[in-house]
């Protein structure tokens, strides 16, 4: 496979006659959904569209996250659901423009639970819209393609702000974020060779390993750490994949001084950092898009950090505070087009915030799409031949 899109989007309908067509799990895989050089390719297109406004997302301004569902922490009905980790129903809408020009929403549930039963803590589904009629064009298992456009944002990252010939990563948090994040790592930088891992279980870490053994051979090197500040340190490209409750408090603690000259974090789950180190002259400051961050603000206040562990709020808030000076924080799209700098220098260290977009929802999902037309992937269902009220 490649990340060529093709021109156009198969149309859903003849006339009046409209289908759509549906998409397992298994139909997505065949479609394409872990390429994921291909994926990272897609994002670097989308985030290229980010940067000339070519996009829409919910909410006020545009950019919200999406819109969910929260549960009281004591529910006054029998059957209604309690609050808890990741205890939520959420639907992320977006349209994205230029080669792609389509749109749609994912819709999941989420409930930590779930893990008990051997199923995913989120289930997702995706639907993609025809942008003129607002037909849908598909209905598809969204679970990988979620993880794998999260993932791919991390390999842009990377392509763009590692350092030249990085051979060490590292993942602290080895679960699905961590495993799709070091794959686009391995996409974007093809010099690595070593791997170093810290996670909190030894059957997760175990877990790791071998998947890192069968499917990332270029990992020469798989070292299995004690602490984060093992896995930092002398490593060039990292991710902080893992998982904690919600407030400041909770969240991981990286410490500036694990970091190597010219280091690279990406950050695509919650992670704290100490303010004045963010403030100095040794951090590069990223963001995936500003807008998302300021659409966090107006909904959850100044400390949308403590809600929303994204390193990013911590980054508009410091801005806010003056403790930033204006022109501190950079987007990645403008670094893909040119409209600003990437590494000033050799020893930048970068911190890289990823909060996830519905737009790259809608971006991988159209390619998947296209491809899956093309080859014949997928059950194709009756929508109508004529609408009953038109």
């Amino acid at each position: 496979m490649t990340a060529t899109i093709p021109a156009q989007t198969p149309p859903a309908e003849s006339g009046t006659r409209l289908v759509t067509r549906y998409f397992s799990e298994p139909d997505m895989v065949a479609a394409g959904v872990r390429d994921m050089p291909g994926c990272v390719a897609t994002m670097e297109k989308m985030f290229a569209l980010l940067g000339r406004d070519d996009y829409r997302m919910g909410g006020a301004n545009h950019n919200s996250h999406g819109s969910e569902i929260l549960f009281p922490d004591e529910s006054p009905h029998e059957r209604m659901p309690k609050n808890g980790p990741d205890r939520r129903f959420m639907a992320m809408p977006a349209y994205l423009g230029g080669e792609f020009h389509t749109a749609g929403v994912k819709w999941y549930g989420s409930n930590i639970d779930n893990r008990r039963s051997g199923l995913p803590r989120s289930i997702h589904t995706f639907v993609l819209n025809d942008a003129d009629t607002g037909a849908p064009l598909a209905i598809m298992n969204a679970n990988l393609l979620s993880s794998y456009r999260t993932g791919a944002v991390s390999g842009v990252g990377a392509r763009h702000l590692a350092p030249a010939g990085a051979t060490v990563a590292a993942v602290v948090g080895p679960g699905v974020m961590g495993r799709t994040a070091l794959e686009a790592f391995a996409a974007g930088v093809p010099t690595l060779d070593t791997v170093k891992i810290k996670g909190r279980s030894q059957a997760g870490i175990d877990s790791f390993v071998t998947w890192v053994r069968r499917n990332l051979p270029q990992f020469t090197t798989v070292e299995v750490v004690d602490t984060a500040e093992e896995a930092v340190r002398d490593s060039q490209v990292i991710a902080y994949t893992t998982t904690a409750g919600t407030g400041a408090g909770n969240y991981p603690v990286l410490d500036p001084e694990w970091l190597s000259p010219g280091a690279f974090v990406s950050a695509p789950a919650c992670l704290n950092m100490p303010d004045e180190w963010l403030a100095s002259d040794a951090a590069r400051l990223v963001l995936d898009n500003r807008s998302l961050y300021e659409s966090w603000h107006e909904e959850f206040g100044e400390d949308a950090f403590e809600t929303v562990g994204i390193i990013g709020n911590k980054f508009l808030e410091l801005e806010k505070r003056g403790v930033l000076e204006p022109g501190a924080v950079s987007d990645i799209a403008d670094i893909i087009n040119g409209d600003t700098p990437g590494r000033l220098s050799e020893d930048d260290i970068v911190i890289y915030s990823v909060g996830g977009m519905p737009v790259e929802d809608v971006a991988w999902a159209t390619v998947l799409y296209r491809n899956a037309c093309e080859k014949g992937i997928g059950t194709v269902l009756p929508v109508w031949d004529t609408p009953e009220m038109a």
